[in-house]
């Protein structure tokens, strides 16, 4: 039997051959099937590794590092109220926090003033930012126009905020390569932002190291960072503390307690503050006591929050596997389906051709064989055709949607396994009834 498998195969290429057309529009099924299951699962997997890196950092994965540290009313409550002010956070506690933290996802230093900026004739008194590249990491920046400034750039780059744009420039302007005067600066505008945080839409954002010479100063006054997972900032929080107290020369061991580490009780209060998204959030517009008691389990917090993020995430993920399941159950059922019904067409179009082959010693296997190998064929063009269809399709969703797609040798072998078991499975029954025919019979057919 398996000899004639070569023989079978091109009888099977000439007789789907034959009437082009009809053999077209039977793959449609597989291929739009094919097509789109393919579709589903790259723009699936994409999805998914893009909900993974929102859920993953969704909320509280960002960690401010200030320079100063005063806790007002924290006497009341037994916390060191600080130090106040301090000029010893510089671009080398940046370097170490990178280097000796893990977890972080993007890093910028920064400087920041409040001044007059112009351009033109056009002025503004705004709040100027010096940060690093990384700064649009650690916020999820979409740029509304133009790119991210570069830090390393020979002449100094900015970035605006969408409302300062339109008080500099207004609607008719087009910012991008305008030049724009801080101090004793200037700074080509390379692109404007869709930040809404902490104000950042009437913020310009320049290079730090730019502005700290320009200001004259040596010392940073924040290091925002993110973490790249929501749940470990109350980690890292805690890494940075102990990193910066070793490089600032500190002593002592904080008591337990967020607030407590802050102000540096049992020791001497440190020069520095670092607080989470989360800490901030939680404790905003509240007095010392109750900020104290509000953070005191600040790392269950971080804890609860990513389990859910987790389970939501493989909730969604079961889900749209689900839905990919079903979608791509019924367009192959439908594509089979297609198979079947021309295949019963084929065997009554050919049933005196294969009468002539049972009379010339052809066993019903033989016949069976034929039919089935024709329908698998048949399937598996179809897959073919459908999986370049797919993946073409994906990368053209994906572009316009701005999602990653991608699909694994492993999803493109299982999508052409299928289409070939939907053909073994929807050819059998008209194979079968190919071999069960009566030679005498088919043979006096017209």
């Amino acid at each position: 039997m398996f000899a004639m498998l070569p023989v079978n195969l091109k009888l099977a290429v000439r007789s789907l051959n034959r009437n082009r057309l009809r053999t077209l529009l039977t793959m449609l099924g597989i291929i739009i099937g094919v097509a789109a299951v393919l579709t589903m699962v790259a723009l699936g997997t994409g999805a998914r590794a893009s909900v993974e890196g929102e859920v993953g950092s969704a909320g509280t994965n960002i960690i401010f590092v200030r320079a100063g540290n005063y806790t007002r009313g924290g006497d009341a409550v037994g916390i060191v109220s600080g130090r106040g002010a301090a000029t010893t956070l510089v671009a080398g506690d940046a370097d170490a926090i990178r280097a000796g933290v893990s977890g972080i996802k993007a890093l910028s230093p920064g400087v920041a003033l409040r001044t007059f900026i112009a351009s033109g004739s056009s002025r503004a008194f705004t709040r100027v930012q010096g940060i690093d590249s990384g700064f649009a990491a650690i916020y999820s920046w979409n740029m509304s126009a133009g790119r991210m400034l570069d830090s390393a750039a020979a002449a100094p780059e900015a970035v605006l905020g969408a409302n300062l744009a339109a008080t500099l420039f207004g609607a008719d302007t087009d910012p991008l390569g305008q030049m724009i005067q801080v101090r004793d600066s200037a700074y080509r505008v390379v692109g404007v932002s869709d930040g809404q945080a902490e104000d950042h839409a009437d913020v310009l954002f320049v290079p730090w190291q730019t502005l700290q010479k320009s200001l004259g100063q040596n010392h940073l006054d924040t290091i925002t960072l993110a973490a790249e997972k929501a749940g470990e900032s109350s980690r890292i929080a805690s890494d940075i503390t102990n990193l910066l107290r070793e490089r600032h020369g500190i002593t002592g061991t904080p008591s337990a307690g967020y607030l407590a580490g802050q102000g540096g009780v049992g020791g001497v209060p440190d020069d520095f503050t670092v607080e989470t998204q989360a800490a901030q959030a939680l404790t905003k517009g509240l007095y010392t006591p109750a900020a104290a008691f509000a953070l005191a389990n600040l790392p269950k917090l971080d804890e609860v929050t990513l389990e859910e993020m987790a389970d939501t995430l493989d909730r969604a993920s079961d889900t749209m596997t689900a839905l990919l399941a079903s979608i791509a159950g019924v367009s192959l059922i439908v594509g089979g389906i297609g198979i079947m019904n021309i295949m019963l067409v084929s065997i009554t179009e050919r049933t005196r051709e294969i009468g002539l082959r049972m009379a010339a010693g052809a066993r019903s296997g033989d016949v069976a064989l034929q039919f089935l190998i024709e329908a698998v064929t048949l399937s598996m063009v179809g897959g073919l055709v459908g999986l370049v269809l797919g993946l073409v399709s994906a990368q053209l969703i994906g572009w316009s949607l701005g999602w990653p797609t991608t699909v694994s040798l492993g999803a493109m072998a299982l999508a052409i396994g299928i289409a070939a078991s939907v053909g073994l499975v929807f050819g059998s029954y008209p194979a079968r009834r190919a071999a069960q025919l009566d030679p005498i019979e088919a043979l006096r057919t017209e």
